[in-house]
């Protein structure tokens, strides 16, 4: 049965706003884990932790990929959506988790990618301009250029196609897919429809109330209240 359910949930694709919300949910938790490290030192002097703030923000996510990526084939955000990763070089139909050579090149790609992308300026800032280490930086400049053209390429390619969300799943042959069935998607729009009427008659009388003289409704009130007043005396 097991089985069975595995190999359709690799025939149907994964929805591509289902694979960025995942992303964005990612990076929602990658900056909340931050935010908690860093108000653990907040008594402490300020700066302390700038200098080495790539090399923990390093550690964290080395955290997080160690329990969820290494463990479980998918990230925090695709357990979330009851997504997870799939081996897709195995030559078969049914589900393959992530090989452990992908799970640790997946780790260098994403972790020691944005590790040096933060790095890159402190690593070769006091180095003379003709030296060695400045041809090296103007050279890893260069690649870094390049990637980010490659992943351009490769989100519009997700978008037509709707695979491989990030330049890392193609290079490592991972794709997106559901860890368990996915019945038919049923709607509600309630909720819509309340937002809707609500918004039309607020936009109504937004449009109606300039139009009304408020003062001269108040003393028209004011007479017949006086005039109520003396009928009944």
């Amino acid at each position: 049965m097991s089985s069975s359910e595995d190999g359709s949930n690799n025939l149907s694709p994964v929805l591509r706003v289902s694979q960025l919300d995942a992303y964005e949910l990612n990076r929602a938790l990658e900056q909340l884990v931050w935010a908690q490290f860093t108000h653990c030192f907040q008594g402490f002097k300020p700066g302390l932790l700038t200098y080495v703030e790539p090399e923990l923000k390093a550690l964290l996510q080395l955290l997080l990929w160690r329990f969820t990526v290494y463990s479980q084939s998918a990230t925090v955000g695709q357990t979330i959506l009851s997504i997870r990763y799939k081996n897709n070089l195995a030559q078969t139909q049914k589900y393959q988790p992530m090989s452990k050579h992908q799970k640790l090149w997946y780790a260098v790609c994403t972790i020691g990618g944005r590790w040096l992308q933060e790095r890159l300026h402190d690593l070769f800032k006091n180095q003379p301009s003709e030296s060695a280490y400045h041809k090296t930086k103007h050279f890893i400049s260069i690649i870094l250029g390049l990637l980010q053209t490659a992943r351009l390429i490769n989100f519009l390619n997700f978008l037509q196609k709707g695979r491989f969300a990030t330049l890392t799943e193609r290079l490592l042959g991972i794709r997106a897919v559901f860890s368990k069935h996915q019945g038919t998607r049923q709607v509600g729009f309630e909720y819509m429809n309340r937002e809707l009427l609500w918004h039309g008659f607020a936009d109504f009388l937004i449009f109606l109330l300039p139009l009304v003289n408020a003062k001269k409704i108040k003393n028209e009130c004011v007479v017949l209240v006086c005039v109520t007043g003396r009928a009944s005396w």
